[in-house]
């Protein structure tokens, strides 16, 4: 274990087995050989236990306490804090899927979790079995071994199949490591007893429970198809994966471009490791792998980046004052929780030109460009997603115009105030004295966009339309009775909700303030686990449910409060939002 690493930054390496599972390094050992290796941090992911994790990282800390070396020495017992890795909370979980072995790394997982602990366990219990049942197997070829014999040969190590071969080994039963698992310990060994395994879905369920991220480790081993390795990544993203090991000590470099394709098509984190074992692989070494391998900081920045938390909040009865502002105080604690790089999403009813329009008031944009960064917007209800950086919409979903044609000639008939939208204008049917009615009056005095008039609101929508809104101002049992009537025909393709009782909304069944927010963390990506959403009526109930924190306002409806995990001490005109700010967002 003598290779360098010199690319003038220090790397990370976030795939490292220790002696408590099948490396040979003790945890304690891992620290002192990153420090020599100038490694900035490291992952410690043994499989399937948590065991070497506390020893890691105390030791690590009472490093980082001791005082600064005076000759510039990296030896642990003078070691600078400085130069004491990070060491990142970790596991690797060995799964199956479809027949094959596939391998899934949990980064930064809180491994104290008592509900992960447990699963954990069950883990264990498995594996001790499945050691019990081989062992006989092997008595019974005249081997002289047992479970208890390897526990006591490798004490506090994970009994797996590279302790039997050194066993194997040391007690003169083979020549080499390869021969045991050529004669005994391999998958196709009359000796070997597979272990009953996890799905990778539900390791990636257990890692983000334990709030973790969830990195499919090493996918260029596992001899997919093309197409078989995207469907298996496709699935886990649908599941959560949140990244994929792009960057590993055997890839050459079309498999590393390949895999980084793969992550960008699926918006996965990249991550990188060397899948360090100490003598268990000989020649792989910790931090550059056979030699070539560099993974970055960045890598990490990113990953840490992603566990961020991320505020979705409603606007009207929420954020802003009636008035359509927001306090100095709010403004301040909204860029200053951006600057430590928390996110911010606006999630609304309103319709997307509106939303621009008060961001550019509240000085959130200037001349089109985001002043707060990275900042997200859901508007519609949640049928568009718009990225202001990017000046481009990530999500959206439309009424078709057939179903436009049936629901205002509806609307006509129950005599109801009907319109759509198209990018920049509200679409509203000619009035035959020309003037807006007082539905209209209404909703512009705080939607302030341009109306266009049109004989026939679908005609002029041949692309659909993000939402229609039905408006009556004094009489919400005809909105209810006219929802009712249409709901029976639009089962499964429409939804329908109320943003206050004046105002109902018919919008795509795909849309809402739910999903959009479970897109806007597949798209980024990032964790449910850090998501806070924030609401007053009955149209934010589905965000404040997929939130891991709902959050409902003092002056929110019943439906909401009932949604919500905590309720502010105070409205939204007296800055009730800034008591999540400050509480979670520091």
């Amino acid at each position: 274990m003598t290779a360098s690493i010199s690319r003038g930054v220090p790397p990370v390496d976030l795939h490292v087995h220790s002696s408590r599972s099948d490396g040979t390094l003790s945890p304690r050992q891992l620290v002192d050989y990153a420090m020599e290796k100038g490694l900035k941090a490291f992952a410690l992911t043994d499989h399937d236990t948590t065991e070497g994790l506390d020893e890691a990282v105390s030791y690590a800390q009472s490093l980082r306490e001791r005082p600064c070396c005076q000759d510039g020495s990296l030896a642990p017992k003078d070691a600078c804090p400085d130069s004491v890795p990070e060491v990142i909370p970790g596991i690797e979980f060995s799964t199956e899927y479809e027949g094959q072995d596939i391998h899934v790394v949990g980064l930064y997982i809180d491994y104290k979790n008592e509900a992960f602990g447990q699963k954990l366990q069950a883990f264990v219990d498995s594996r001790i079995l499945r050691n019990q049942k081989m062992c006989s197997l092997l008595q019974q070829a005249g081997i002289q071994i047992s479970y208890e014999k390897l526990l006591l040969e490798f004490p506090g190590a994970v009994i797996t199949r590279a302790h039997y071969a050194r066993y194997l080994l040391s007690h003169g039963y083979v020549k080499s490591i390869k021969e045991a698992f050529e004669r005994y310990v391999g998958d196709d060994c009359p000796y070997f007893v597979p272990r009953e395994k996890v799905t990778p879905f539900q390791a990636v369920e257990l890692i983000l429970k334990a709030d973790g991220i969830p990195i499919l480790a090493h996918p260029g081993l596992y001899s997919m198809s093309d197409s078989r390795l995207e469907k298996l990544i496709k699935e886990l993203k649908e599941a959560g994966l949140l990244g994929i090991e792009a960057i590993y000590s055997t890839y050459d470099g079309a498999m590393e471009r390949k895999i980084r394709a793969l992550a960008s098509k699926y918006r996965l984190l990249i991550s990188g490791g060397s899948d360090f074992h100490g003598a268990n692989k000989p020649g792989l070494d910790l931090g550059c792998g056979y030699g070539s391998l560099y993974i970055p900081e960045t890598v990490l920045c990113a990953i840490k980046e992603c566990r961020k938390n991320l505020l979705f909040t409603d606007l009207d009865g929420t954020l802003l004052l009636d008035d359509s502002t927001v306090s100095p105080a709010m403004k301040e604690a909204l860029f200053g929780m951006t600057k430590k790089g928390h996110r911010l999403i606006l999630t609304t009813g309103r319709p997307l030109p509106s939303v621009l329009s008060v961001c550019s008031q509240l000085g959130f944009l200037k001349d089109g460009v985001p002043l707060i960064p990275n900042l997200l917007v859901i508007s519609y209800n949640g049928a568009l997603v718009y990225d202001c950086s990017k000046k481009t919409p990530v999500l959206e979903h439309r009424i078709s115009q057939e179903d436009i044609a049936f629901i205002t000639k509806k609307a006509g008939e129950a005599g109801l105030h009907i319109h759509g939208y198209t990018d920049s204008e509200i679409l509203c049917r000619f009035q035959e004295d020309g003037q807006e009615n007082a539905e209209l009056r209404y909703y512009r005095r705080r939607i302030a966009m341009p109306v266009k008039w049109v004989p026939d609101v679908a005609q002029a929508l041949p692309y659909g339309t993000w939402k229609l809104q039905v408006i009556h101002l004094t009489d919400n049992e005809a909105l209810k009775q006219f929802r009712d009537s249409l709901l029976p025909c639009f089962e499964g393709r429409l939804q329908m909700i109320f943003s206050n009782p004046r105002y109902l909304e018919i919008l795509p069944a795909q849309a809402g303030k739910g999903n959009a927010l479970r897109h806007v963390c597949a798209y980024l990506p990032a964790p449910l686990s850090h998501t806070f959403a924030a609401g007053d009526e009955e149209n934010d109930v589905s965000m404040l449910l997929a939130a891991q924190t709902g959050i409902a306002m003092k002056n929110a409806v019943p439906q909401a409060k009932k949604a919500a995990r905590v309720i502010t001490q105070a409205d939204n005109n007296h800055d009730g939002l800034l008591e999540i700010l400050n509480r979670y967002f520091q």
